[in-house]
């Protein structure tokens, strides 16, 4: 980040915070927090413009929220955290059964109570089956640890510096920034964000051997991103047959590496980006479930969405024997499902524009498939004014190999022969659309509650589309009068 970004997070601008502000390294001072074990609470009646099935942050205050965080599945409960700026940085904590539904609980990682502000980092379970938190502590100028005192994750140990060592047993001196640790056998790794990581390895996680540089020697020239590239937000987890490294970087959002470890070091084999708009997709985090799952989170950072700083709908991730990553949403989203329409065998004539007959609102999730001769024919327009204006345009550019969501435009080609399946939630004006399991982008427009229609587009031919269904979502949010309860 440059010295205008720094100064922008000095006069507290609203969105400017955790790994998305300021530049590795540099700390200012933190102020004591006032707010200590406050708890977040939607209100009973949200603003009519607020989302409902997308985990959002209703204060207390003038919060700003932000970066996903230290994510468990632990004793049988979901838990995640999340940064928010409210008297200093601090994790706010929520719960849920089923990763849908999420009850905050009292947020007591604060400045107050931890010495330091709350910044990024990432949950891990440690080799005696404690639950533990890596993160940089905004202000303290360290990487710290901390180990959960019981099971609703309520409850802390003072936090520990990460304290780097040489082979001599003498301290190193290094950049603390967004820290991630994950064991390999009975080896905790650890990483310091920023440009070039420094990498690190401990069998206590007290002494931590100095391992210099994340990345092997033999980094290859070919993934398309050079090797000094920022990594912040970073989660290195072990995904089919390659370790993943899951991370951003400042200037160009949310993305990953697929590779695996060799003299202890990672060489990764495939890189590829995750945000297409700027930054907007942007801070990931992921767990693994009980059932083997990998589920992953991003922030929306600076869309026209609000509450401001929503996390996106949980994505599924899958590296098969094929090597392509799949990404699905969250199969348990479908217990948000209420009132299925169904049409089939829908004809869309060359040219024209046609409304979905009997389907509309903005909150909504869309599941349609056409034909690999027609895909590239076809388009539909979401969030329509009364006159099929002003919407959402969600279509496939053959020509370009890019799907098309709002001005987003992230690299997709459909195989040959290949069928389109596309999955669309609408949740007031944001969009999250995954195609073929194999890409996701979402977009955001501004807020009108009258704009509700959807309408389908043909170009040079006629299409049709074999089967679309949809289905009224639910809030998500307990005692939301606006909608009735899952």
């Amino acid at each position: 980040m440059n010295n205008t970004g720094m100064k922008t997070i000095l006069i507290g601008v609203a969105m400017a915070l955790a790994c998305g502000v300021s530049a590795p390294g540099v700390e200012t001072p933190i102020q004591a927090a006032t707010n200590v074990f406050e708890t977040p609470t939607m209100p009973v009646n949200p603003p009519e413009n607020w989302l409902t099935y997308h985990l959002v942050h209703p204060g207390p205050g003038n919060a700003h929220p932000a970066d996903p965080n230290c994510a468990f599945d632990w004793k049988g409960v979901y838990h995640l955290h999340y940064i928010y700026a409210n008297d200093g940085y601090n994790f706010a904590h929520v719960s849920s059964p089923d990763l849908v539904h999420w009850k905050w609980h009292p947020t007591v990682l604060t400045p107050a109570t931890m010495g330091h502000g709350m910044f990024s980092g990432t949950g891990f379970v440690t080799k005696d089956g404690k639950a533990a938190i890596i993160y940089h502590g905004y202000g303290s100028g360290r990487n710290q640890i901390a180990f959960a005192l019981d099971d609703t994750l309520d409850k802390w140990t003072r936090p520990e510096p990460i304290q780097l060592k040489d082979k001599d047993g003498k301290l190193v001196g290094m950049r603390h920034w967004d820290p991630d640790c994950w064991l390999m056998g009975d080896t905790y790794y650890a990483l310091s964000g920023g440009n070039l990581p420094r990498f690190m390895k401990s069998t206590d996680l007290k002494e931590w051997q100095n391992l210099v540089t994340l990345f092997h020697d033999a980094y290859p020239g070919t993934l398309g991103v050079e090797k000094n590239e920022d990594i912040s937000c970073a989660n290195m987890f072990k995904i089919g047959k390659k370790w993943m490294l899951l991370c951003i970087s400042h200037r160009l959002g949310c993305r990953y590496y697929l590779g695996d470890f060799k003299d202890e070091h990672y060489l990764p084999e495939f890189h590829a980006l995750m945000s297409w708009n700027g930054k907007e997709v942007f801070a990931p985090e992921s767990l693994l479930t009980r059932d083997g799952r990998r589920v992953m989170w991003v922030w929306y950072y600076g869309l026209p969405i609000t509450p401001s700083g929503v996390q996106s709908l949980p994505r599924e991730l899958e590296l098969p024997d094929d090597g392509v990553l799949r990404i699905r949403p969250l199969r348990e989203l479908q217990m948000l499902r209420a009132d299925p329409k169904e049409l089939t065998a829908i004809t869309v004539k060359s040219g024209a524009s046609e409304a979905l007959e009997g389907i509309s609102g903005n909150t909504l999730e869309l599941e349609l498939t056409c034909d690999s001769t027609a895909a590239t024919e076809f388009g539909l327009d979401v969030l329509c004014d009364k006159n099929g204006k002003n919407g959402m345009r969600i279509a496939l550019n053959a020509e370009s190999g890019t799907l098309c969501v709002g001005k987003v435009q992230a690299p997709f080609r459909l195989k040959p022969g290949e069928d389109l399946t596309l999955r669309i939630f609408i949740d007031k004006n944001l969009v999250e659309v995954f195609a073929n399991d194999r890409q996701a982008a979402a977009a955001a427009s501004r807020y009108n509650a009258q704009n509700l229609g959807i309408r389908l587009l043909g170009k040079s031919k006629d299409v049709t589309i074999r089967k679309l269904t949809a289905w009224k979502m639910k809030t998500i949010y307990e005692g939301d009068c606006r909608y009735a309860k899952p």
